[in-house]
């Protein structure tokens, strides 16, 4: 491969209702295999679909650059956490099991945690590989199969992760990849066959699935859209915070979900906070994605480019001043000028009622706006439709707590921002969506309990 911005890498068919019927039956046939499988057995599987991945990172981490246009300091650490994800449900899947309970007169009950089937993961441009990791791992962990369709714009590195699944060792069509757009997803929302649907992406297209998948009464997992909060206090670590700002605006040139994109930063160290993280935007390096000191590469295609262009066009008619960036991008490299690239920004002079502040810009766009009191920000930092995260930075570790504490959002960062250890559960409030991604509590959303009843006596008669 070669990074060619700009230009077609490559071309895929669109799998139709046939398509997606084979992919779903292939499932339900290796289904039954692995769901009978022990969880040690199943673990052992995927710890060598881990090791693959650890063992081929460059490689997959090259492939995940070229298929999203993020920088490949940053996809070797999407890698990583992929294959960490799947070191961590395989050591889950031995020790997933019910409970005992006893009852009066030596009669007793247990409970025992079965997979739900053929499960669709739906998955996100922004973190293809991770996402499909994310996803499948949880759900192969607990005896499950998965139908993925990656986004449209980024089609690639997922089918690397099913070649992974099948030289680790799963059942053939344990995890199938299909290919498409919106007409895909429907087929697969509304199989008869499909037990469960989790989906990453934005919130119409939520709403849709939900929609679709309420007809057959499947459950769904959403991880929606966002506009965090990341509260700066004056008695902050300066430099720390500075940084928390710049990882919570600026990782994969912007198009994070969580993204801490609100910057609320108490009005005494307001000129000092925003001087510094003009300074620090304004020495990222913008350019080819696989250069080794690059830290933004292109985002992801013409139409969101100029999406982003508009939101900071529209900002500046609204009374937001730009303070750095937000201007396009051309690299040196001549191979280069037709990517999609542009500099980072920083917006000042922001309102609680500006676009740029209410709406998901998702790229690299920071909102800077002062604030007074802790009862304030904490009522303004909550006045949104979304609740995916939130960040606070002071050294008060009592307030960081009451803060986040009251915070309406279901991640939330003391001191740090975008820090996505597997072991912890991921997912928002309110329209960002339900369910959760990662940890123990991902098992909830994969699994269903049966309950069983023994009676030890003769059962008694009333009638």
């Amino acid at each position: 491969f070669k990074t060619c911005p700009g230009r077609v890498i490559s071309k895929l068919l669109c799998s139709g209702e046939k398509e997606v019927d084979l992919a779903v039956q292939s499932a339900k046939a290796a289904f039954k295999i692995w769901s009978q499988m022990s969880g040690m057995e199943r673990s052992r599987v995927m710890l060598e679909a881990a090791r693959i991945i650890r063992e081929q990172r460059e490689e997959i981490a090259t492939l995940e650059t070229i298929n999203n246009g993020k920088s490949i300091f940053e996809a070797r650490v999407d890698i990583d956490i992929s294959w960490q994800c799947l070191e961590y449900y395989a050591g889950l899947a031995g020790s997933l099991a019910g409970e005992h309970i006893q009852l009066p007169g030596g009669s007793f009950g247990y409970t025992r945690r079965e997979p739900l089937g053929v499960c669709v993961g739906i998955g996100a441009w922004n973190y293809p590989f991770q996402i499909a990791c994310w996803k499948s791992a949880p759900a192969l962990a607990c005896g499950n199969a998965m139908v993925f369709k990656p986004s449209p714009f980024t089609p690639i590195s997922v089918v690397r992760l099913a070649e992974i699944f099948t030289e680790a060792g799963v059942p053939k069509g344990l995890f199938n990849v299909v290919q498409g757009g919106a007409a895909t997803g429907q087929f697969l929302c509304h199989h008869p066959d499909v037990a469960k649907i989790s989906f990453t992406g934005s919130v119409p297209t939520g709403m849709k699935i939900m929609e679709m998948a309420a007809k057959g009464i499947k459950p769904v997992t959403l991880e929606l859209g966002g506009k965090s909060p990341l509260i700066i206090f004056s008695d902050c670590a300066l430099e720390n915070a500075v940084n928390g700002a710049l990882v919570a605006n600026f990782l994969t040139q912007g198009e994070v979900c969580c993204n801490g994109t609100r910057v609320f930063v108490e009005r005494k160290i307001l000129d000092v906070f925003t001087k510094e993280v003009v300074k620090r935007t304004q020495k990222i390096k913008v350019g080819d994605p696989l250069l080794e000191d690059t830290r933004m590469g292109a985002l992801i295609n013409r139409p969101h480019l100029d999406r982003v262009q508009g939101f900071i066009k529209q900002a500046k008619e609204q009374g937001a001043e730009v303070l750095c960036g937000g201007d396009l991008y051309v690299p040196d490299d001549p191979k280069l000028k037709n990517g999609y690239y542009m500099r980072p920004c920083v917006l000042g002079n922001c309102t609680d009622d500006m676009t740029c502040v209410k709406e998901e810009i998702f790229g690299p766009v920071m909102s800077i706006l002062p604030f007074d009191t802790e009862e304030e920000v904490v009522e303004r930092a909550n006045n949104t439709k979304f609740g995916l995260a939130g960040g606070v930075f002071t050294r008060d570790i009592q307030k960081a707590h009451r803060v986040v504490a009251a915070l309406k959002a279901g991640m939330c960062f003391i001191n740090n921002y975008n820090v996505s250890p597997v072991e912890l559960p991921f997912g928002g409030y309110k329209a960002s969506g339900f369910g959760r991604e990662n940890g123990r509590a991902a098992i909830e959303y994969y699994s269903q309990l049966k309950t069983v009843c023994v009676e030890m006596g003769d059962v008694e008669s009333v009638f």
